[in-house]
């Protein structure tokens, strides 16, 4: 036989430490005092003083902004009345429509390309294991953004040499007529394999008037005519203005000896008509 239902008796140990006295009663109908605090209570829009539960917040959040707008309304009037009476009138912190400062367009902007930067680093750091999304071109070498030729690195032969592609970890870079430029962006090309190898790491300047690739690697100008200088022109502005290639600096060549033979070229043709010429020239000055 079951025991009837009694309740239990009425408590007479003290409230926890933690809660002080007596709490007030809530609102919140159904909670345990010792379990859980009772929530404080505020003035709400009526001037009542009610709980800061949820469904109590937007009425006392208007009635902030009443009194808000009670105290500038006051201001308004002791400002009114000042300058009625001729008084000075204090500055921007006792003036209630005064505007609120915002933060600087400049700033705004400089936050969010900050962010893009940021997000499209990582990004193409994840997905394709560069932060550069595989980009190897001149707009992200800092010689790009300060271009000045003082700000360069200085070369000797043996030193450039170095960067003809041969070793992976390291950049490509070629010369022309004096002035290095890394070419690592297009390594199948100038790497090793590749067809224009033989301008990798030299001065291969002449090379690029006559197309002797192999017999003309070097910076000698000498016989040449004002076409095939027309041509290296042409060439040191595509590597100057190149969306892929920068400038690296210069490398520094020992004189040309004047007496040393000028490079023949590749073709014979043209070969033996600069001999003729060559011969004529040396005729001519023997006469004189």
């Amino acid at each position: 036989m079951s025991k009837p239902f009694t309740l239990p008796p009425p408590r007479t140990e003290p409230f926890p430490p933690t809660l002080g006295s007596n709490p007030a009663p809530t609102s919140r109908l159904g909670d345990d005092p010792e379990l859980e605090p009772p929530l404080p209570k505020v003035k709400d829009s009526y001037g009542r003083m009610v709980s800061t539960k949820k469904a109590n917040m937007p009425f006392i959040s208007y009635g902030k902004w009443k009194a808000s707008e009670a105290a500038k309304e006051e201001r308004r009037a002791k400002r009114a009345e000042k300058k009625a009476k001729g008084e000075p009138l204090s500055d921007w912190e006792d003036d209630p429509d005064r505007p609120v400062e915002s933060e600087p367009l400049f700033r705004v902007v400089l936050k969010t390309l900050v962010v893009l930067i940021i997000v499209f680093t990582l990004s193409g750091r994840f997905v394709t294991g560069s932060m550069t999304w595989g980009y190897q071109g001149k707009w992200v070498k800092w010689r790009t953004y300060w271009p000045f030729e003082g700000s360069g690195a200085l070369f000797t032969e043996e030193m450039l040499a170095k960067y003809d592609g041969s070793d992976p970890n390291m950049p490509v870079y070629l010369a022309i007529d004096g002035d290095v430029y890394d070419v690592s962006a297009n390594r199948r090309t100038y790497g090793p394999g590749g067809g224009y190898h033989l301008m990798a790491g030299v001065d291969a300047a002449r090379s690029f008037a006559t197309g002797c690739f192999k017999a003309h690697r070097t910076h000698d100008f000498r016989g040449l005519d004002d076409a095939e200088m027309a041509s290296i022109q042409k060439w040191k502005n595509f590597f100057k203005n190149s969306d892929k290639y920068s400038y690296v600096g210069k490398v520094i060549h020992p004189p040309i000896d004047p007496k040393s033979p000028i490079p023949e070229h590749c073709d014979e043709t043209k070969r033996n008509a600069a001999k003729a010429a060559q011969g004529a020239a040396s005729a001519g000055k023997a006469e004189l």
